[in-house]
């Protein structure tokens, strides 16, 4: 079959080329035959105009305009691409280049890296991709240095496309023409070459011609030599005057890297992704749309997930865009109001953004702020911009309308430890932006609000422009962007709950489905975070955000274990409540009887249990400030 097809190619090649070459003969004896027997020239020199023959330019400019139509027509029979006319324009390529010259220029192009073009091939339609055997033996090395199955990638084709997972009622909306140009920022580290130029290559096959302005690949001081010249090369031969390579000279990370391609971008609306993406048709012009409508909206198009070792595409469901007090992003429910309006093309309001893609008008961006380029890395940044943009008179949405799908690495590039970076972040965001909240976003780290020896940098440029854009309260976004997350300013201490008998053990809320706390060597992590409230609870286990919250410890006054139930469905109120100071007992407000510690013949040589006050003492490690 492979054979019968490179025949075909071969054999229209090579008819197109002929026509051509009649057409031109053509053309040459036509302009001889009007050059001998044509009229003279009127004496001013100028040619007359009507339905008479015409002089030999406008022959050869009818020839190249049937050359042109022909190329269109057999490209895209070869190598799938739309509106070559429109790119040829972009990238100021001559229109009387020969087919076969472009397509066996860019397939050699790719043969060369070693790469594969066309919409053929493994991974075909967004399936899945697979490797033999021998070939997974090969591919180990590449999928542990990358992330993702880097092997597989180099196997699939720079063009594959991938499924629409858009709602039907989006394949029904017409846009204007005359939407704004884009520019399309990808921010790369040591990125396997395949994965970087398949962004590259949808970016283009599936962005309007007209619409995109120019592609920009911020280097981000990769060692790869791939990277360098190879990328180059490729990008200037196959792309010419459309891609833009800007190489950092010392590794900034995403967030300041991110600014770098912001400052070189020219098109009126600048898109920032990730470069292990994909875009389905279509993608852009409801982006545009809604920024042309409103230059302050930030838009994010919605994300499908490419699987890392397949690279098979899979559809996730319309969501928005939440996080935790620690500041990690996550997907969250779209409001109520989106449901009960029952359209699921509309756009979802979303507190935040994952950060892997998003759209913003140019300047507005640049008004905004861009990003907190005082951050690190990344982490932090993308909750960061959701609460600027609404608090200082913006708003951020997912469409459902606009798809990317994008690979989750298992290896993030940067650092091992991306929390390290996250948590200082997370700090910055606390101080500037969160008043009397940012006391949430300590506890959720498990840190005092003072003296925690965290150095986050100066602040005093970012708490100067939310002064001069005449921002909102944090209670304000809580209230009525993010109602959904829940508040923690209740509370009076927090963090490792230890017992003075055995102070290397913590409280610790064990398996979760065993409703038992337990005792385990201290470690001051999530299971570990215990909080006490103005009324008198106590809660152990990570802080909760939208979904279920953080369990309560509870004397059922039947056991002799303390429970860990949903504080929500405990309807007897001194069942759950206690009665503590710092250095004192902890004492149940029902039945009276203590938590304590005891010898047993178990895992770390202590039981926590509920028995009689015998005066044992419990610390709990912050105290909130009031």
């Amino acid at each position: 079959m492979a054979f019968v097809f490179r025949r075909w190619r071969v054999l229209l090649v090579l008819n197109v080329l002929a026509v051509a070459g009649f057409m031109t003969f053509w053309a040459k004896c036509n302009t001889r035959s009007v050059q001998a027997a044509g009229p003279e020239a009127p004496a001013d020199g100028k040619r007359p105009r009507g339905n008479g023959t015409q002089g030999p330019s406008i022959s050869h400019e009818v020839l190249l305009k049937r050359l042109s139509s022909l190329e269109d027509v057999v490209y895209r029979q070869l190598n799938g691409a739309a509106d070559l006319s429109e790119r040829r324009k972009s990238w100021n390529r001559p229109t009387h280049v020969s087919v076969s010259r472009i397509y066996l220029h860019s397939e050699g192009l790719s043969k060369s890296l070693g790469l594969i073009e066309g919409f053929g091939g493994r991974g075909r339609g967004g399936l899945a991709a697979t490797l033999s055997p021998a070939e997974e033996s090969d591919a180990k090395y590449l999928r542990e240095k990358y992330g993702y199955n880097a092997y597989l990638s180099d196997r699939i084709s720079l063009d594959r496309t991938i499924p629409d997972h858009r709602p039907g009622k989006c394949r029904k909306v017409s846009y204007p023409r005359d939407l704004p140009q884009i520019s399309l920022i990808f921010i790369f580290v040591n990125e396997a070459l395949s994965v970087i130029l398949r962004s590259v290559h949808s970016a283009v096959n599936h962005t309007p011609a007209h619409l995109l302005k120019e592609i920009i690949l911020v280097d981000d001081n990769s060692d790869d030599e791939q990277l360098k010249g190879p990328l180059e090369e490729y990008v200037n031969k196959r792309y010419p005057g459309l891609v833009k390579i800007v190489r950092n000279q010392k590794r900034e990370g995403l967030i300041r890297a991110r600014i770098e391609g912001w400052k070189v971008a020219t098109a009126e609306v600048t898109g920032f992704f990730d470069a292990h993406v994909e875009f389905t048709p279509s993608w852009a012009e409801p982006v545009l749309a809604r920024i042309k409508e409103d230059h302050k909206r930030i838009i994010l198009p919605s994300i499908d997930n490419i699987k890392h070792d397949t690279f098979e595409v899979e559809r996730y469901e319309n969501s928005g865009h939440g996080y935790n007090w620690e500041l990690w992003c996550m997907y969250i429910n779209p409001p109520k109001q989106w449901w009960d309006d029952g359209d699921i093309s509309a756009p979802i309001r979303t507190p935040a953004m994952i950060g892997c893609s998003f759209v913003a008008n140019r300047d507005y961006f640049g008004e905004l702020g861009l990003l907190d380029s005082g951050m690190d890395v990344y982490g932090g940044e993308n909750i960061e911009l959701g609460i600027r943009v609404w608090l200082c008179g913006g708003s951020m949405e997912v469409l459902p309308c606009s798809r990317v799908a994008h690979i989750a690495r298992m290896k993030k590039p940067y650092h091992s430890n991306i929390a390290f970076h996250t948590r200082r972040n997370a700090l910055r965001v606390a101080e500037v932006w969160m008043d009397e909240y940012k006391s949430n976003v300590y506890l959720a780290w498990n840190i005092p609000v003072e003296n925690h020896g965290i150095d986050y940098g100066d602040i005093s440029q970012r708490v100067a422009l939310r002064k001069s854009l005449q921002c909102k309260s944090f209670e304000w976004y809580l209230d009525n962007v993010y109602p959904e997350m829940r508040r923690y300013n209740n509370t009076l201490f927090y963090g490792e709950i230890r017992n003075s008998k055995v102070s290397h053990l913590c409280m610790d809320q064990g398996v979760k489905e065993n409703h038992t706390a337990t005792l385990h060597p201290c470690h001051g992590w999530g299971p570990q975070l215990g909080r006490y409230t103005k009324e008198g609870q106590l809660f152990l286990g990570p802080l909760g955000s939208t979904g279920e919250d953080t369990r309560c410890v509870v004397d059922d006054q039947i056991g002799s274990f303390p429970q860990l139930l949903n504080c929500e469905k405990v309807t007897n109120v001194k069942q759950k409540t206690w009665h503590f100071s710092q250095n004192e007992s902890i004492i149940n407000r029902a039945t009276g009887r203590c938590l304590e510690v005891v010898p047993a013949n178990v895992y770390f040589g202590h039981l926590l249990v509920l028995q009689p006050c015998s005066g044992q003492r419990w610390t709990i490690k912050n105290t909130m400030k009031q």
